[in-house]
């Protein structure tokens, strides 16, 4: 009974110690493996078989927030996903001597867990401390404005540096973000201010220049509508001018023919007397002319005789051809 009791016990023993021995190790996840206090090899995601006792998994520090408050943790299992490191705000003095408080994020991932292990006491730490100091470092090198309109280069400057630096300890950083920037209220009043008057001052160049743009529309439609009456009175006077040289040559040529009628119909020789005799019809004509625009006409002497002629004229020639004279001089 008592070699029955042994024997389980010994079994019980034997098989606490095979199941030591035996790893699971989740996807994504490994394990770093020492051989008597010396790596030895790095698990795989899967079941493996370690020598008890003398295999033995090698632990990592890994700092957490828990609730906003730091905790130190001890892992045998190595994550290797993407990580968001939230490391807390930290006081920066920009390059212009402004104080404000910068709060970041990171994101890293660990490729090489030997590195990881032996690298760095604690990795979490060293990531933290780097990335606070470079952020530091690199915004004192730089004035508020440009902080604030220089964000997406200012997390690329980071993100290479820490990439750089955590290439020793197995570390792959794939970006690093800046999530706020907070400044003191004083300044942010300020900056406020300075908005604000900015905002004006282009409101004012904006209405200067739309007065301006709309002055020199306005005068260069006054500057063509003053082409165009000058070009309108223009053509209307040469229309005018050659609608009074057509009425002349058809007055002259009208003339011209009535003289030719009348002297053939008094005779050659006798051209004075048909000259006299237009010069008095003429006169005749505008006498109508005259009454109207005077209580008085008053008749020269050189218009009686004028008229004494037209009667002799017409005694001499009859009453049937002064009728065909004047239907030939009607042109006139």
């Amino acid at each position: 009974m008592e070699t029955l009791i042994v024997a389980a016990v010994v079994l019980v023993l034997i098989l606490a110690i095979a199941a030591k021995g035996i790893r699971m190790v989740p996807n994504r996840r490994t394990m770093v493996i020492e051989r008597l206090g010396k790596y030895h090899r790095t698990l795989n995601p899967g079941l493996s078989l370690l020598i008890p006792i003398i295999d033995q998994p090698r632990a990592i520090n890994i700092l957490r927030y828990v609730d906003g408050e730091p905790r130190m943790i001890t892992e045998i299992r190595i994550d290797l996903r993407e990580i968001v490191l939230d490391f807390p705000a930290q006081a920066v003095i920009t390059k212009d001597n402004v104080g404000v408080e910068i709060d970041g994020v990171m994101y890293y991932q660990i490729m090489d867990a030997q590195s990881a292990v032996y690298g760095t006491e604690n990795l979490v730490l060293a990531i933290q401390t780097l990335a606070q100091t470079t952020l530091r470092s690199e915004i004192g090198k730089m004035e508020l404005d440009a902080i604030f309109e220089s964000r997406e280069e200012i997390n690329a400057r980071l993100g290479a540096i820490m990439d750089e630096a955590g290439n020793k300890w197995g570390v792959k950083v794939n970006r690093v973000e800046i999530r706020d920037i907070r400044v003191p209220q004083e300044i942010r009043d300020a900056m406020n201010k300075q908005m604000v008057a900015e905002r004006s001052r282009r409101a004012m160049v904006r209405e200067a220049e739309g007065y301006r743009e709309a002055e020199i529309a306005r005068a260069e439609g006054d500057k063509q509508s003053a082409i165009l009456n000058a070009q309108g009175q223009r053509d209307a006077e040469i229309a005018k001018a050659e609608g009074d040289r057509e009425a002349a040559i058809l007055r002259a040529a009208g003339e011209a023919k009535a003289i030719h009628s009348i002297v053939e119909a008094i005779g050659q020789g006798r051209e004075k007397e048909s000259v006299q005799y237009l010069i008095a019809r003429n006169y005749i004509d505008m006498l109508p002319d005259l009454a109207k625009n005077g209580d008085r006409v008053f008749v020269p002497v050189e218009g009686t005789a004028l008229l004494g002629s037209v009667g002799g004229i017409r005694e001499l020639l009859g009453p049937g051809a002064m009728s065909a004279v004047d239907q030939r001089g009607s042109g006139v």
